[in-house]
C-alpha cells in the first residue's frame, strides 16, 4: 500500500506539472532510476558511532551551476527534506569537466518505511527531473576489534590491517590518517571484499603515529538500491610504530 501511495503521489505531481518540462531517466542508464540527465541520486541508511542511524543523501552532477533546488520525498510521498546545496565535494579528473557531489545528512524520522524515495531536481530553466532510490531500512553493524588494537605500539611496520567480518556487509573501505602531519588523510582504499587490507609497502614508517577507520557497506552499485543501501563507519583507532 505504501509503495502504491508513493507511486500515486509522483503520478499526481507529474500530471499537474507541464509535461514538456518533466523528465525522468537517462539514455545511458535506461533501467536505472537513480540517473537523470541532470545527475545521479542516491540515499543510504548510515550507522555511525555515538549517534542514531540517519540518512546520507547525495546528488552528483556536472550541471551544478544549473541546479536550483532538490526536494526529497519519502516512501509515503511526503516531503523528507530540501537538500542544502552549499554542502558539496568537488571531483576533478583529467580530461573531464568538474563535477560536484551535493551531500547532506538527514535525520531519520520515527515513522520511516521501506520504499521508493524520490528526488525532484529543478533546474534554472524550469525543467524538473525525477530520480528514485529504493530504501530497505536496517542497521549495519559497525566494524569492531580492529587490528592493530587501539593505541597499540608496534615494533615493526604492519603489513596488513584487519577486523572480523561484519554481518550483512559485502564490501569495506579503509581510511588512514597521519597524526604527525596534522591528521592528513594519506590513504583511502579501494572497495575490499574481505575484512583485511594489505598495506602499500611505502605508506607507513617507523616512528609513525596513525589513525584508521573502516567503512562497511551491504552492496555495491545495485540498479534498485543504488551505490549501497546500508552502511556503517567505525570510530578512528590509533596506533604507533616504534622508531
Amino acid at each position: 500500500m505504501k509503495k502504491l501511495q508513493s507511486v500515486l503521489s509522483i503520478l499526481i505531481f507529474m500530471a499537474f506539472a507541464p509535461a514538456s518540462n518533466v523528465f525522468a531517466g537517462n539514455a545511458d542508464h535506461p533501467d536505472d532510476t537513480h540517473y537523470t540527465d541532470s545527475g545521479f541520486f542516491d540515499i543510504h541508511v548510515c550507522n555511525w558511532p555515538d549517534r542514531p542511524p540517519f540518512y546520507m543523501t547525495l546528488f552528483s552532477t556536472f550541471k551544478f551551476n544549473e541546479i536550483k533546488s532538490i526536494e526529497l520525498m519519502n516512501a509515503g510521498g511526503d516531503k523528507l527534506a530540501s537538500m542544502n546545496l552549499s554542502k558539496f565535494r568537488v571531483i576533478s579528473s583529467d580530461n573531464k569537466p568538474e563535477k560536484r557531489v551535493f551531500i547532506n545528512q538527514i535525520v531519520r524520522p520515527k515513522n520511516y518505511a521501506d520504499g521508493w524515495f524520490v528526488a525532484k531536481i529543478t533546474l534554472s530553466d524550469g525543467s524538473l527531473h525525477i530520480a528514485k532510490d529504493f530504501v530497505e531500512h536496517g542497521v549495519l553493524p559497525i566494524a569492531s576489534e580492529l587490528q592493530p588494537e587501539r593505541r597499540e605500539q608496534l615494533a615493526d611496520v604492519p603489513e596488513t590491517l584487519s577486523w572480523p567480518v561484519v554481518e550483512g556487509a559485502s564490501y569495506y573501505q579503509v581510511f588512514i590518517k597521519d597524526k604527525w602531519d596534522e591528521d592528513k588523510l594519506i590513504f583511502s582504499s579501494k572497495l575490499l571484499s574481505e575484512p583485511e587490507l594489505t598495506l602499500p609497502g611505502d605508506l607507513l614508517e617507523y616512528g609513525g603515529f596513525y589513525s584508521w577507520r573502516v567503512h562497511a557497506r551491504d552492496i555495491n552499485e545495485d540498479v534498485k538500491l543504488g551505490d549501497f543501501n546500508l552502511g556503517s563507519l567505525s570510530s578512528w583507532q590509533q596506533f604507533t610504530v616504534v622508531d
